[in-house]
């Protein structure tokens, strides 16, 4: 007589960031996980993304975005898109446009996908120094192919320089880019130069909703504090994961960090990161994934764009 199957614990994570490479054609100075042309792929093989990803469908997740590194890059990506796409997952893909595989050009058209790029200035000298390689050209094309053939995009513009801010979203706006948003850079990976991380660094929204998963199968409350791992797909279910007391713990360390306050309802009310753009992180209306970049998923709501 077969045994029923055990129910699955729904979580309240309803974003999963699918962080799949460290391998990259770029080497940005201030990338917050060192990819690069040397990095590799890890110890998550397909059998394992594509089990995450089933997990993912049945316990409460509706959106996934494959990052990196340089996603496109990694040999199993279109098949993981489609899979996610066949579990019924949104998901957005965060490429550098740097080479676009022709084959992803019509997986990027399906209903369902977005994506996301990282644009550093309208001009090519400046972009370059930041990619460490002459990439500006080839991703501006990029965008504008990706916004001839429909494809829903939305352009991240980091740095602090309010002038080369400003020229750059007006070159994006003239291409026909509508979603753009801003953000500082964050000390992490390389751009933190061998420091400890700094979780004040971090937008206030770690594990809100969310989750990451990087190539070794560890599982973190996003992908710029990977260094706070909760638990490894290798060794136990996601499920378990996102709702066991490793992240938990991890997300109320993170809160006190950043001094969570309360609610009028005694829970804990998220202060606004005034370094995150959009300025209105905060709506009470847009909810779980009102973060800042690398990113979340398409929506009507500003602090999302």
């Amino acid at each position: 007589m077969a045994t029923a199957a055990l129910p699955v614990e729904q979580t309240t994570t309803g974003f999963l960031w699918c962080d799949l490479t460290r391998k990259c054609q770029l080497e940005c100075a201030h990338c917050y996980n060192k990819s690069g042309p040397k990095g590799a792929h890890g110890t998550m093989s397909r059998e394992d993304w594509i089990g995450v990803l089933d997990q993912a469908a049945t316990v409460g997740v509706t959106d996934v975005q494959f990052i990196g590194g340089e996603p496109t890059m990694h040999p199993d990506f279109a098949e993981l898109v489609d899979h996610a796409l066949t579990v019924g997952l949104r998901v957005e893909v965060y490429s550098n446009l740097v080479h676009v595989p022709v084959r992803c050009w019509g997986l990027f058209q399906r209903a369902g996908v977005s994506l996301a790029t990282s644009y550093y200035s309208d001009k090519a000298s400046e972009h370059n120094e930041v990619t460490r390689r002459s990439s500006h050209a080839r991703t501006r094309a990029n965008i504008v192919k990706a916004i001839g053939l429909g494809v829903p995009i939305r352009v991240g513009i980091v740095g602090d320089n309010e002038q080369i801010i400003a020229a750059t979203r007006a070159d994006l706006a003239s291409i026909g880019v509508s979603r753009i948003g801003i953000d500082r850079i964050r000390e992490f990976g390389r751009a933190c130069g061998g420091q400890k991380p700094d979780a004040s660094n971090l937008c206030g929204g770690c594990g809100d909703g969310r989750a990451a998963i990087d190539p070794s199968g560890t599982v973190a409350p996003c992908v710029f504090s990977t260094w706070m791992g909760v638990g490894n797909v290798h060794d136990a279910s996601l499920s378990s994961i996102l709702s066991g007391p490793a992240l938990s713990e991890a997300v109320d360390s993170l809160r006190e960090v950043w001094g969570w306050g309360k609610d009028k309802g005694g829970g804990q009310k998220r202060p606004c990161d005034p370094d995150c753009v959009p300025k209105n992180p905060c709506d009470p209306r847009c909810e779980p994934n009102a973060a800042c970049f690398p990113g979340t998923p398409p929506s009507t709501c500003r602090p999302k764009n």
